[in-house]
């Protein structure tokens, strides 16, 4: 517990679920996979909050701009409510949003949930002397956890909030899945808004994913760090490579990690031996782009209604605000 006022919930929490079964599962499949909530341990989450301001990645920039415009309105449309954000990181964009919501009323509740423990109570901590006069509990898990554990009435109205496009790393099944799992958070008349990065020239999308600076080569990299602390492993970084394409068919980026030199990986916690084929490599993230009108006749079927949506002049992102 770190105040009253501002609380990290992290006991027994952060451990469900963390047994590695996905890695095993990912590395023993052709292709190999590795799923991305293993970017982000607290090395991780720094490198990608230094990813959202690289020049070539307009994603965050782009995205806080239309939350900068229009986060009153969003409260407006709203009012007051139990506000939930999945995968908040640093909260950066949110502040957007707490300024609006603070407007309404003096104090509020927010509950930031992420999976590194490390960003997010420093997150807390800076937010609780931003905010002291509001309640900020945040909750270290998955998605699929926090939803679970979010699943019971509240007392006032709630909206769940999802933004920086991370639904885009899910697969068609995958989203499907998760949509199931906010709306059955959610209450007849609450709230999801969600962030998308819309499709545009492939150009601009492979510079955004593959930056001068080499930075999000070191996050792609970092995971293979985290995987060798986590369950023992000897990952070499420096026989991998990073690579980010852009899949036209399936209008999505493809993170990967290339293997330069053929050789076995243990990961002594998973009793796992793995062999590696030159050439071999390991997917680690898919990063898809979405049409508006498409994805919110995917919101529609799972019961959750556009009341508006927003874009940049440019219509390179958009949020969505929904209601069950």
């Amino acid at each position: 517990m770190l105040t009253r006022n501002s609380q990290i919930l992290t006991e027994d929490y952060q451990n469900i679920n963390h047994d590695g079964d996905d890695v095993i599962q990912g590395l023993t499949q052709t292709p190999k996979t590795l799923p991305p909530k293993y970017f982000y341990d607290d090395r991780g989450s720094e490198l990608f909050e230094q990813i959202c301001e690289l020049p070539e990645y307009y994603p965050t920039r782009t995205e806080a701009w239309i939350l900068s415009q229009y986060a009153d309105e969003i409260a407006h449309l709203t009012g007051e409510c139990e506000l939930i954000e999945l995968g908040s990181g640093s909260s950066t964009k949110t502040i957007f949003l707490l300024d609006a919501y603070q407007k309404l009323s003096r104090s509020f509740k927010y509950i930031p949930i992420d999976v590194s423990a490390g960003i997010l109570k420093a997150s807390v901590f800076k937010l609780q002397k931003k905010y002291p006069d509001s309640l900020i509990d945040g909750l270290v898990g998955t998605y699929e956890q926090a939803l679970t554990q979010l699943a019971t009435t509240v007392s006032s109205s709630r909206m769940i909030f999802f933004l920086g496009s991370s639904i885009g790393n899910f697969n068609p099944q995958e989203a499907d899945r998760f949509l199931r799992q906010v709306a059955e958070a959610l209450s007849p008349g609450d709230y999801f808004l969600l962030g998308l990065d819309l499709q545009k020239p492939q150009s601009i999308l492979e510079a955004a994913y593959n930056d001068s600076q080499g930075v999000t080569a070191a996050f792609n990299l970092n995971m293979l760090s985290h995987l060798n602390w986590r369950f023992q492993g000897n990952f070499d970084l420096n026989l991998f490579t990073h690579q980010a394409i852009y899949n036209q068919a399936d209008a999505q980026i493809e993170m990967y990690l290339h293997t330069h030199k053929s050789h076995w990986v243990n990961l002594e916690a998973l009793n796992l031996k793995i062999f590696l084929e030159t050439g071999e490599s390991i997917l680690t993230e898919i990063s898809r782009k979405f049409d508006l009108a498409v994805i919110q006749k995917e919101l529609e079927k799972h019961g959750l209604k556009t009341i508006k949506v927003w874009t940049d002049p440019q219509q390179w992102f958009g949020l969505i605000l929904c209601q069950a």
